[in-house]
Order: structure tokens, then C-alpha cells, then sequence
């Protein structure tokens, strides 16, 4: 390599390092947003400041999240503001009301029957959904009630403060992250490549009928282990298929397998108290002498008990 080549792939290496974080990469953010009329918090991966507002802090996780650049995680200004830049990074980005929670629109404010609003939402200020879309009440006259259906940061500037913590490398924690935007769990998950049998097509004449074989591929494996919080959860069992293929996609994984655990700690009693049904139920000669034996062993008088039983 010429001086002049090793010159401008070094100039090139030095123009890649330069541009900083890219749309793909992900990172661990933290940040907290306010409206820029009040100064009203929206939301804030900080505990402390959650907690200095007054907000209800039990059973919310508050700490960095992970995101996607480009991928739509944050709005997109906040976005644009980070590409370019590296870990340690801080900014603060005002987020225009068209770009965050929408331009208020008075149509979106309509007159509904109270008939239509379950009898314990029938109070101002009370959300509610109705016909697919959600709501809040303004008022109530008589049978009526105003409802605005716009989102309650409709036509609100949003600043956002924020701080690049680090950049996530690892495919397994870019998994958790990824699921841990939709749902507010910790997920125990693995990557292991697996041996799989597929059936194959293989090549064939012209004009013949398709003929496969089975051949052994190597499939690299997402492992979950599907949590309780999970099990029930509305949003992961309508959305798992499409949630569980971006994640496929954005850690380049062939397939995902969710577990679902169950301890046998509790089975035990279960099974022993249906055991004990089941005793009853059958009632046979070597059941009863069982019993008797036990009474014997105990030094009890099974007659006594007899004769208790009939005089109750």
C-alpha cells in the first residue's frame, strides 16, 4: 500500500469514527420529558425525579432504556438530534406538538349520550373508551356529556433532556431491551444454535412432482423464559407473533422459543389432596385395613370413635 493509500484509508477510518452513533445502532438512554408550556413531567427513566413529582412509583421500573435509532422508539426529533452523536453525549431537543401527541383538534371534542358511558365513568374528568377510541369527560348536563377524544398532550410542545449512557453490543441484551419497551418485566433469555431437522425440496425434472429430504441445518435459537407477568398479559398474547419478529430481525437470530416454566414446588400439596380424593373415592377392602392399622399403631379404639360419632 502507497503512502497516499494508507493516507486516505486512514482519512476514512477517521471520517467513519466521526460520525458517531447511526440509525440501527442500539444504545441505553436516559431522559426525561416535559411539557414546554408548564414544565409538566410526561415521562422519565429517573426514579428520583419521578418521585420529587409526586408520581406513583410502585410497580413501575424506572431506569435507562434501551432503543433502536431509526427504528421509531422515541420521536423522531430526539432521534435526529442523537444520530451523530457519541456515548457521554447530552442534548435537549423541544419536540414540536405535530411531531409528539398531535395538533388539538376541536372535532375530536363530541357530544355523546351518558347512556353510552359505563354508569361509574359518568363524571367530568373520568377516561373512557368509546367505539374504539379513548377518551376523557369534560362535562355532564342532564343526559349528555362533552367527551375529548384528542390525547390529553394534544397540541403540547415536549422538551426532552437527555443522556447517550452507552451503546448495547451484546444480542441478548438487545433482546431484553427490546421487550422490555413493551412490556415492564425482566426476561431471562439465552442464544444457543440448535441442530434441526427441515424437509428440503430437492431439484427434479421438469414436469415431475416436487420430492423433498430431510437434512439437519443449524439454527441460531432465542430462548425465553416466558415470565407469570407475561402468561396473562393482554398486548403479548394478541401481539407476540409480530413483537417476537422484530426482534428476530433486528438481532439476526433464525428462530425464537418462548418457555414456560412451571415450578413443581406447589404441586406436591395438589396432587396429595386430589390423592386423598381419589382414596375416598375408592374405599376398598386394603384401604380400610390400612386405616385400621393406623388406629392400631396410634393405640386408638376405632369403636370409641364409632360410638362418639353416633351419639352426635
Amino acid at each position: 500500500m502507497s503512502d497516499q493509500q494508507e493516507a486516505e484509508a486512514a482519512n476514512d477510518a477517521d471520517a467513519a469514527e466521526s460520525e458517531g452513533l447511526q440509525a440501527g445502532d442500539f444504545i441505553e438512554l436516559a431522559y426525561t420529558a416535559r411539557t414546554v408550556e408548564d414544565g409538566d413531567l410526561v415521562d422519565t427513566t429517573d426514579q428520583e425525579i419521578a418521585e420529587e413529582e409526586g408520581v406513583d412509583t410502585e410497580g413501575q421500573e424506572f431506569a435507562p432504556r434501551t432503543i433502536v435509532l431509526g427504528e421509531g422508539h422515541i420521536f423522531e426529533p430526539v432521534e435526529d438530534d442523537i444520530i451523530g452523536k457519541e456515548v457521554g453525549d447530552t442534548g435537549t431537543v423541544v419536540v414540536p406538538a405535530e411531531d409528539a401527541f398531535g395538533e388539538y383538534d376541536e372535532s375530536e371534542v363530541r357530544t355523546v349520550s351518558t347512556e353510552k358511558i359505563p354508569e361509574d365513568d359518568r363524571y367530568p374528568g373520568a377516561h373512557v373508551d368509546l367505539e374504539g377510541q379513548h377518551g376523557h369527560v369534560e362535562t355532564i348536563i342532564g343526559g349528555r356529556a362533552r367527551v375529548d377524544f384528542n390525547h390529553m398532550l394534544a397540541g403540547q410542545d415536549i422538551e426532552y433532556q437527555y443522556e447517550v449512557l452507552g451503546e448495547v453490543t451484546d444480542r441478548v441484551e438487545k433482546a431484553q431491551g427490546l421487550l422490555s419497551m413493551y412490556f415492564d418485566v425482566e426476561l431471562d433469555m439465552h442464544i444457543e444454535t440448535d441442530e434441526v431437522e427441515e424437509e428440503v425440496e430437492v431439484e427434479t425434472e421438469e414436469g415431475e412432482e416436487p420430492e423433498f429430504e430431510t437434512e439437519t441445518v443449524e439454527k441460531e435459537t432465542l430462548y425465553i423464559e416466558q415470565s407469570p407477568q407475561l402468561q396473562f398479559n393482554q398486548q403479548w398474547m394478541m401481539g407476540k407473533q409480530q413483537i417476537l419478529q422484530q426482534v428476530m430481525d433486528q438481532i439476526d437470530v433464525d428462530r425464537v422459543i418462548v418457555q414456560e416454566i412451571i415450578d413443581g414446588s406447589g404441586m406436591g400439596g395438589m396432587m396429595g389432596g386430589m390423592g386423598g380424593m381419589m382414596g375416598g373415592m375408592g374405599g376398598g377392602e386394603e384401604d380400610l385395613g390400612d386405616i385400621e392399622d393406623a388406629l392400631e399403631d396410634a393405640d386408638v379404639d376405632a369403636d370409641e370413635i364409632v360410638d362418639e360419632l353416633d351419639e352426635e
